[in-house]
C-alpha cells in the first residue's frame, strides 16, 4: 500500500467494494470520529472526496481528519442501518454527534407475562420480556404485527390473568372476544397451553422462518379465490406481500444472543485474517478485521488461539461464549470460556456475515500483494496518475488534444497518444479546421473532440483510459458539451490542463486538482503536453509554409492551381517539391513549366 496519507486513502477508497455496510473513519490517533451506513461503499466514501462542491463546513473539517477507513460489510442496506445506529450510541464518534442526530428503531416485544401479549417498543426493558429487531421498516413491521392478531388471535389488554384471577371470574369478555379478535383466556374459554403453542409459532416467524406460514397463507388465498372470495384474498394477499417485505428486512441479530463475542479466521499465502463482532444485548456493539503476521509454521488452531488471548487481554467484558467458523473442540481456553462452531440458525448467520468480512479483507491483502508485483512491470508515473485522479483503470492509453493559430492564420489542431506512458507516434492524429470560420479555440475543440469519438464510436474502437484537453476549463468545457452530443460522455475520464501544469480541471468541478512538483505523474503530463506543442505546431508550421509557397506559386505566369495540385500530389510535400530535379518535374507539368517553377525556387 503506498505511504502517504493521502496515497493510504486513496488506494483504499479505490479498492473498496461495492456492497452493503458501514464505514469508520480514524483520525492520526486511530480514534473513530465518523460511522456512516452505505448501499454501496465504494460509491458513498467515494462522494467525500469527489465531491467537494456544495460540502458544508464540517464535512471539509470531517474529511481533512480523515488518516484512515475502516468497513465492515453487511447482508443489507437495513442491516448496514442498524449497525451504524448501534455503532453510533455506543461509540458516540464526535462528527455524528454534530452532523446527524441517531434514531431509536421499534422492537417488536413478547411480553413476560402468563399469557404474553405482542407490542411494539422503542426501548429494552429489564423484565424479561424477548425482543425482536429494532426494525427501520416500521410499515413491515406493522404489517407483520397484523398477521400475527389475525392468524393467533392473541389477547391485547394488560389485566394479570394468573388461575386465581380467572377462576374467582374477576373479568368480562370485552369486545375483542366478540368480534373474533381474542379467544378468551381470561374466561377459560382458551387454555394455557393452546396460548403458548401460538406463541412458539409466533416466535419462529420472528425469527425468519416464515415458509410454513407463507406457504398456508398462499393456500388460503387460492381457495378464496376459487371460491370467488376476491376481497378475501386480496386482503390475505397484502399480508403476503407485508410479511415478504419484512422477511427481506432481516434483524442484525437475535436479541437471545448476548455476550458473545464472533472470531473468524480465514488464511492464504501465508496471511492470517481475522473478524472480531462483540455481541451485547442482542446488537453488534464493535466490529474490526486485522491481520495476524506468522512469526513460524503455527497451524490454524495456534493461530485462532493467540487472537483469544490477545482480544481476551485488550478487551474489555470480553464474552464468555466465542463463536467461529473453525473446528476447534480441542483449544485450551482460560476459565469460564467457551468456543463453537454454529451450523444453522441466527448464530451461524453471524458467522457467515464475520467470514465475509475476513475474506473480503484477504482479498484485499492478495490483491496489494499482486500490485506490488505489478509495479515493477508498470510505469510509476502511471500508478501515481491513477491515484491522484483517482481513475477507475491504470491511464495506460492517453490522448491528448491541442489547437494550433499561430499569428491567427491556418487553424489546425492535433492529438498524440501515450501508451504505457510512452509516445505512440503511429496514433497521432491531425486535424484541419472544417466547421469553424476565424479563430475559435473553443469551437475547434468541440470540432475535433466530435470527429475523434464519432468515429470510435462508429467502428467500435475502444476508447482511451484517459483524456487530457490542453486549454483549461473552456476547452474542456467544449470537449464535454461535444462527447455529450455524441452520446459517450461518462465512457472515459477527461481532465484540462491550466496554464499552470500543476493546475487541472475536472468536469463540474469549480476547484482545480493540484499536482505536487515533484511527483512522476507531472513530470508525464508535462511530456505529454510538450509533444501535443510539438505536434500541433509542427503540423501548424508545415501547412502555413505549404500554404506561402502554394500562393508563391500561383502567381507565377503559367502556373495555375491544376499545376500547383499536380506538383503537390506526386511529390507529397512542399519539401518533396523542392528537393526535386528538373527532369522530375518535366515528367509531371512538362518542360516549360518546370523550368518557371524551378526559376522562381531559385
Amino acid at each position: 500500500m503506498p505511504g502517504s496519507d493521502s496515497e493510504k486513502i486513496n488506494y483504499i477508497r479505490l479498492n473498496l467494494p461495492e456492497l452493503p455496510g458501514i464505514y469508520k473513519y480514524l483520525d492520526e490517533e486511530g480514534k473513530i470520529i465518523y460511522v456512516g451506513k452505505a448501499r454501496n461503499l465504494k460509491k458513498r466514501v467515494n462522494s467525500y472526496f469527489l465531491k467537494t462542491n456544495g460540502q458544508d463546513f464540517k464535512t471539509k473539517k470531517l474529511v481533512s481528519k480523515i488518516a484512515d477507513i475502516q468497513i465492515t460489510i453487511t447482508s443489507s442496506e437495513h442491516d448496514a442501518l442498524l449497525l451504524e445506529n448501534n455503532l453510533i450510541k455506543n461509540l458516540q464518534p464526535k462528527f455524528n454527534i454534530m452532523l446527524k442526530d441517531g434514531k431509536t428503531y421499534p422492537f417488536i416485544v413478547i411480553k413476560n407475562e402468563r399469557f404474553p401479549r405482542i407490542t411494539t417498543a422503542r426501548y429494552r426493558n429489564k423484565e424479561g420480556s424477548e425482543y425482536f429487531g429494532p426494525f427501520s421498516n416500521v410499515k413491515a413491521m406493522y404489517s407483520l404485527l397484523e398477521l400475527i392478531q389475525k392468524n393467533y388471535k392473541l389477547r391485547s389488554c394488560s389485566f394479570n390473568l394468573n388461575q386465581k384471577n380467572i377462576d374467582e371470574g374477576k373479568f368480562r369478555l370485552c369486545l375483542e372476544f366478540h368480534i373474533g379478535k381474542c379467544l378468551g383466556p381470561c374466561n377459560n374459554l382458551q387454555s394455557e397451553e393452546n396460548y403458548i403453542h401460538n406463541i412458539a409459532q409466533i416466535r419462529q416467524i420472528l425469527k425468519g422462518n416464515y415458509t410454513q406460514i407463507l406457504n398456508g397463507l398462499k393456500l388460503e388465498m387460492k381457495s378464496h379465490a376459487e371460491k370467488h372470495f376476491f376481497e378475501e384474498a386480496q386482503k390475505i394477499k397484502e399480508i403476503i406481500e407485508g410479511i415478504e417485505v419484512f422477511q427481506k428486512s432481516t434483524c442484525v441479530v437475535s436479541d437471545q444472543i448476548s455476550n458473545t463475542e464472533v472470531i473468524t479466521l480465514l488464511t492464504e499465502q501465508g496471511i492470517y485474517i481475522a473478524n472480531h463482532f462483540k455481541i451485547h444485548q442482542g446488537s453488534i456493539i464493535q466490529t474490526h478485521t486485522f491481520e495476524i503476521y506468522q512469526k513460524m509454521e503455527e497451524s490454524l488452531v495456534q493461530v485462532f488461539s493467540a487472537v483469544i488471548d490477545k482480544l481476551i487481554a485488550e478487551e474489555e467484558n470480553f464474552g464468555h461464549t466465542i463463536l467461529t467458523n473453525l473446528d476447534v473442540n480441542d483449544i485450551e481456553l482460560p476459565e469460564f470460556y467457551s468456543v463453537h462452531k454454529p451450523l444453522k440458525g441466527d448464530k451461524a448467520r453471524l458467522v457467515q456475515l464475520s467470514e465475509k468480512n475476513s475474506q473480503l479483507i484477504l482479498n484485499e491483502k492478495l490483491a496489494q500483494i499482486n500490485l506490488r508485483a505489478k509495479i515493477k512491470e508498470e510505469h510509476p508515473a502511471l500508478i501515481a496518475l491513477k491515484n491522484v485522479l483517482s481513475l477507475p483503470n491504470m491511464p495506460s492509453r492517453i490522448e491528448c488534444f491541442d489547437n494550433s493559430n499561430l499569428q491567427g492564420t491556418n487553424p489546425v489542431a492535433a492529438m498524440v497518444c501515450f501508451i504505457n506512458a510512452k509516445p505512440a507516434k503511429k496514433e497521432y492524429r491531425h486535424f484541419n479546421i472544417k466547421s469553424v470560420e476565424g479563430i475559435d479555440d473553443f469551437a475547434s475543440m468541440a470540432e475535433i473532440v466530435t470527429r475523434r469519438y464519432k468515429k470510435i464510436k462508429e467502428e467500435n474502437l475502444d476508447f482511451p483510459d484517459l483524456v487530457i484537453i490542453d486549454g483549461g476549463k473552456g476547452q474542456l468545457s467544449a470537449a464535454v458539451e461535444a462527447l455529450k452530443s455524441i452520446d459517450v460522455y461518462g465512457k472515459f475520464p477527461i481532465i484540462g490542463l491550466a496554464k499552470r501544469l500543476e493546475e487541472i480541471f475536472t468536469p463540474g468541478d469549480s476547484e482545480s486538482i493540484y499536482i505536487e512538483r515533484k511527483s512522476p505523474a507531472l513530470k508525464l503530463i508535462q511530456q505529454i503536453r510538450d509533444e501535443t506543442h510539438r505536434f500541433a505546431i509542427t503540423f501548424h508550421r508545415n501547412k502555413r509554409s505549404k500554404s506561402v509557397f502554394t500562393s508563391e506559386l500561383n502567381v507565377i505566369n503559367g502556373i495555375g492551381t491544376k499545376t500547383v495540385n499536380k506538383l503537390l500530389l506526386h511529390f507529397k510535400s512542399v519539401k518533396g517539391i523542392k528537393n526535386a530535379k528538373l527532369e522530375e518535374l518535366e515528367a509531371v507539368i512538362g518542360k516549360a513549366k518546370a523550368e518557371l517553377v524551378l526559376e522562381k525556387l531559385k
